[in-house]
């Protein structure tokens, strides 16, 4: 058998794979915007070629946005090929918005192109330059399927091709050739070779268990009670909303910007976290946004579900997903703002006493190790339960400005994917002293995402305002 390469997914890259459909793609994104002045050429346009040869030499470094998926035979699990035909023409695309290119035509444009699913017969990614933005900006727009990267992941893997001053050389990359991919017979033996070695490791640990029966017990009882804590949270539908109703195949992406020093000012007076903080402005503006569509929102228990990041300092994977997904119940009845944001403290201090994080990671390395499907038939299972009404992701980025080849990064918004019958997804990413939101939605349940933008402006400033007066 001569040299050949492949890397096998696990079992939570495998599920995004498997949970996308014909109208919820499973993609992560982001809208990075620009100074053009540095990279605008002589007759006015902007100078693509030389962006081209900086991504050409970025990639050389990032092997996986060079390989495409192939399918372990019979037993249908997927895995990474280096693609032997691998076009960067296809990947990177250019276009330009009509006079004036202001904010809105970028989003309607942004939400056009993220709205798109990613060709599977291809390495999973896409990237737009957008010209001709007002202000005399460009754009770009990043797609990178989730089975791919995290949004911790898609944040350092972009990272990796910008400068931290405005240097505008291209790195030197070393040139490389694609590694043969296995055949079908090779990739069926190592996928059962795998699950061999996957007993070997569950007979150790047996082993290891009959010698030290205490820790054992110990650690069987933490991940029964994490499985309860999971499965409980996971069939447990949540209340119906108008944004939670069938998916369609058309997006909206909208945004706006938080000073992240007003933020960490709030948290400051109040207590919590950063993230504490997203939180219940997030449940205040949803709070606005449904009671202007007539909902009572008092009777709700609505719910949100939290990508938490487990990627450790050590961990060798730079690609791929190292999170877990938990579900928390968001005070969307509470009117006071101070009082909500306490509400959600003790939420999220409940949710890392509780064992849902441990449930999950149990079920995925079980699933990685024996039957493969399994996790991914309990996400599949999850979503047809319907546990949260929206997904809110927050990321932090660095804290100081970026280049591109010379060209600073001024903004830079992120999107998460819809998953079936949830129709507004919240991402947040911080950088260069910003706290930047992404706002994903259906085009057709919720055709007034501005409103909610909107309110979680109104609903910020209110926070603010209740974090400078005295308690009551």
């Amino acid at each position: 058998m001569g040299y050949s390469h492949h890397e096998r997914l696990s079992a939570l890259d495998a599920s995004f794979l498997r949970l996308e459909d014909e109208n919820s793609h499973m993609h992560v994104g982001s809208v990075a915007l620009f100074d053009a002045a540095p990279l605008t050429r002589e007759d006015g346009g902007l100078d693509i070629e030389t962006i081209r040869r900086m991504i050409e030499n970025t990639l050389r470094r990032m092997p996986r946005y060079r390989q495409r998926l192939a399918w372990v035979p019979l037993l249908g699990h997927p895995v990474w090929v280096d693609d032997a035909r691998f076009n960067l023409h296809y990947h990177l695309r250019h276009i330009a918005l009509p006079a004036p290119g202001n904010d809105r035509q970028l989003k309607r444009t942004a939400g056009q192109v993220l709205a798109q699913a990613l060709d599977r017969s291809k390495p999973l990614w896409e990237l737009w330059i957008v010209e001709g933005v007002a202000g005399n900006r460009f754009a770009i727009v990043t797609k990178a399927h989730h089975c791919m990267v995290d949004g911790i992941a898609a944040a350092e893997l972009v990272g990796s091709a910008m400068a931290v001053g405005p240097d505008a050389a291209i790195p030197r990359a070393r040139r490389g050739l694609p590694r043969p991919a296995p055949g079908p017979f090779d990739l069926l033996l190592a996928e059962i070779g795998y699950h061999a070695r996957g007993g070997i490791a569950a007979a150790r640990a047996i082993r290891r268990a009959l010698r030290h029966p205490r820790g054992a017990l110990t650690s069987a009882w933490d991940g029964a009670l994490g499985l309860r804590d999971v499965i409980r949270a996971g069939v447990h539908r949540a209340s119906p909303t108008p944004i939670n109703v069938a998916l369609g195949p058309h997006r909206r992406f909208d945004w706006v910007r938080f000073e992240l020093a007003d933020v960490k000012e709030v948290k400051s007076q109040l207590g919590g976290t950063v993230n504490d903080v997203v939180l219940a402005v997030a449940t205040g503006a949803l709070r606005r946004f449904l009671r202007g569509r007539g909902v009572r929102v008092e009777d709700l228990d609505f719910r949100a579900m939290i990508p938490v990041n487990v990627r450790t300092e050590d961990d060798p994977r730079d690609v791929g997903n190292r999170i877990v997904m938990v579900v928390a119940r968001l005070p969307i009845d509470e009117a006071e703002p101070r009082t909500r944001l306490e509400r959600v403290i003790d939420t999220t201090r409940e949710l890392k006493a509780s064992r849902q994080a441990r449930g999950l990671a149990l079920i995925e390395e079980l699933s990685d190790w024996t039957v493969a499907s399994l996790f991914v038939q309990f996400a599949q299972l999850v979503a047809r339960f319907g546990p949260f009404n929206v997904v809110v992701t927050n990321v932090p980025g660095p804290q100081r400005r970026a280049y591109l080849l010379g060209s600073p990064l001024l903004e830079v918004y992120p999107l998460v994917p819809l998953y079936r019958n949830q129709d507004v997804g919240i991402a947040l990413f911080s950088y260069d002293g910003g706290l930047y939101w992404g706002l994903n939605a259906d085009w057709d349940s919720v055709p007034d995402l501005h409103d909610l933008v909107g309110a979680l402006v109104r609903e910020f400033e209110a926070l603010r305002k209740a974090s400078a007066e005295p308690r009551a």
